[in-house]
């Protein structure tokens, strides 16, 4: 509802639903979805569920972690801006990238506001305009053709001019792509998802996919371990060696490539243990500019914000002083 439910209202919905009063509860519009279990309890909804499944009714809880994150989060006034580039302009396309950056801003005590930078109409003509006025950048997943040569031409923009940068799944493949063309020289660089004749597939199929037809097949679904290389900048945000992520994709970096590289400063500092494949890119003499094949955003929540996205956040509070 949109108002408050008066006590006959109540009743009556109590009387037609066949229900007690105690359990009907109203659902008010709030300013964030955050605010919503804490207005169910306010209603008693916890202990009525209990009581309905005959279980012991004990302390309310406090929620104190929960209510601790609400407060930070509306007392957190100053805006960071935070470019996110993709094909698409609705935000429900990158829904859980959008929470796990404001979840980040709440811990960092800081607003995110994000922007939608369609990659589409970003050229070498354009992108200076397209991105300006933004405290750091997220390079998109995604998947197809739509819009790539957009999000390479920005993955430029940010490494040249040195702004905090995240590029995850597609779009830390565009910010390989971009480096394969633009520092190694490889001016056809690209995935063979894009371009399956190029001679610079530096984004490629894994050897034992290349048989499998069915396209669902060959995608890398789920969870997998991921080493971290001491001394990286990924290492030192995460405070371990080993992690797990989740990934949702079909295309690889190619090791063939990975000597390259490394030798011109693009680091692949996260690394499959099973596998050997390249899990995490970074470049260590830039701010901040960090590729991940996997979606970091999947596990970030309110009382554990991922800490790449912490860090992120962090970095682009430093880039706008």
């Amino acid at each position: 509802a949109e108002h408050e439910l008066g006590t006959g209202l109540r009743r009556k919905i109590a009387a037609f639903c066949n229900v007690s009063p105690e359990a009907v509860v109203q659902s008010l519009d709030q300013p964030t979805i955050y605010e919503v279990p804490l207005r169910m309890q306010e209603q008693g909804l916890d202990a009525t569920i209990l009581r309905k499944l005959d279980m012991p009714v004990g302390e309310t809880p406090g929620l104190g972690p929960w209510r601790s994150f609400l407060d930070r989060r509306h007392k957190a006034t100053e805006i960071i801006n935070i470019g996110l580039v993709g094909k698409y302009d609705l935000q429900d396309a990158y829904k859980s990238i959008l929470e796990a950056l404001s979840q980040a801003g709440t811990y960092n005590d800081r607003k995110v506001k994000c922007h939608f930078i369609n990659s589409e109409k970003i050229d070498n003509t354009t992108v200076a305009d397209k991105l300006a006025g933004m405290d750091g950048y997220v390079i998109c997943p995604g998947f197809g053709q739509r819009g790539i040569e957009g999000k390479i031409i920005a993955a430029q923009y940010c490494r040249e001019h040195n702004k905090p940068t995240f590029g995850i799944c597609l779009g830390m493949q565009m910010m390989v792509i971009e480096f394969g063309r633009n520092v190694l020289g490889y001016s056809d660089a690209n995935s063979v998802e894009m371009d399956n004749k190029t001679a610079h597939n530096v984004i490629d199929l894994m050897e034992d996919q290349k048989n499998i037809t069915n396209m669902g097949g060959t995608m890398r679904l789920g969870g997998y371990e991921c080493t971290l290389r001491e001394g990286s900048r990924v290492r030192e945000i995460y405070g371990k060696e080993i992690i797990r992520e989740r990934h949702r994709h079909r295309y690889e970096f190619n090791n063939d490539y990975r000597a390259e590289y490394e030798q011109a400063g693009m680091e692949c500092v996260g690394t499959n243990p099973d596998t050997d494949l390249v899990e995490i890119v970074e470049i260590p003499t830039l701010t901040w500019y960090v590729g991940t094949q996997f979606h970091p955003e999947y596990s970030s929540t309110v009382l554990k914000p991922h800490p790449l996205f912490l860090d992120f956040v962090k970095a682009a509070i430093e880039n706008k002083k």
